[in-house]
């Protein structure tokens, strides 16, 4: 069995969010199989694929070295570029079935675009103990699938170094979820992007998240209205590495383009 190991969301290597991604099989094989090899692999996440009878389509799970997860958009952009890439897939657009819906992801120049179910947020009071958790008090703070802080400058994004253990608690409470945690601000003026952010994902086993698909379906909707303008170019700002997602909004979906590099072409010596 083939695995890849491929830097999504990065133009060179050692850039943008590891994922593993499995070579595709005719049924899925057992979950705690799956969550054992996720463990194995230790990346932010790993891809299954499963075949069905339209070669352009394709079910699609995620796992986390801890958990499976209901959507993550790193692992399904290095999906696509196993599929278009690596295995050489003629079609201009690929489908997968996930626990999220129907996603695409299509061709488009030097990179691939995905096609997301967009996660408005609502803006929330600050929950009690966030600003001791993250170690800054937050301009605003915002909650769909995970909160979002919104703090007053690049700087402070990328000086952040909260408390994981208090930040998991605090946000599990407030809004009921794993306990997963964005921060964004407005980029400095003159850089090549509108929105610095970055993610710390405690509660999936990920202390932080080097490019999150997922955290973008809520910052797009938020940033797009607080821009005046549907597409936004967002840097999360994972230290040592860096991501670049260019995002639209369309309607209640996002639309997430971005590159990606494969890193290792392997095979897999155990049976499933």
């Amino acid at each position: 069995m083939r695995q890849w190991t491929v830097d999504a969301f990065a133009a060179e290597a050692f850039r943008g969010n590891q994922a593993c991604v499995t070579e595709p099989v005719d049924a899925w094989r057992d979950a705690a199989w799956m969550q054992a090899l996720a463990a194995e692999n230790n990346q932010a996440e790993t891809a299954f694929l499963l075949k069905t009878d339209d070669p352009a389509r394709f079910g699609l799970r995620w796992f986390t070295p801890a958990l499976e997860v209901p959507l993550c958009g790193h692992a399904t952009l290095a999906s696509g570029h196993v599929l278009f890439s690596e295995l050489g897939l003629g079609a201009d657009r690929l489908t997968f079935d996930t626990k999220s819906g129907a996603l695409t992801v299509r061709r488009a120049g030097e990179g691939y675009e995905m096609d997301f179910p967009a996660q408005p947020p609502t803006q929330v009071d600050t929950p009690a103990g966030l600003a001791e958790a993250l170690g800054v008090e937050p301009l605003e703070v915002w909650a769909s699938a995970y909160l979002v802080a919104v703090l007053k400058d690049e700087a402070q994004v990328r000086a952040a170094k909260p408390d994981l253990v208090a930040l998991e608690a605090v946000s599990s409470a407030a809004t009921g979820g794993r306990g997963n945690v964005g921060v964004a601000a407005l980029a400095d003026a003159g850089k090549p992007y509108d929105v610095v952010d970055r993610f710390f994902a405690p509660g999936s086993g990920i202390p932080e998240d080097p490019a999150t698909g997922s955290l973008h379906c809520i910052l797009s909707p938020l940033f797009a209205e607080k821009l005046g303008r549907p597409r936004v170019l967002f840097h999360q700002a994972y230290p040592g590495r860096g991501a670049d997602l260019d995002c639209e909004l369309k309607g209640d979906r996002v639309l997430l383009r971005g590159r990606a590099v494969t890193m290792l072409d392997g095979t897999l010596r155990i049976a499933g």
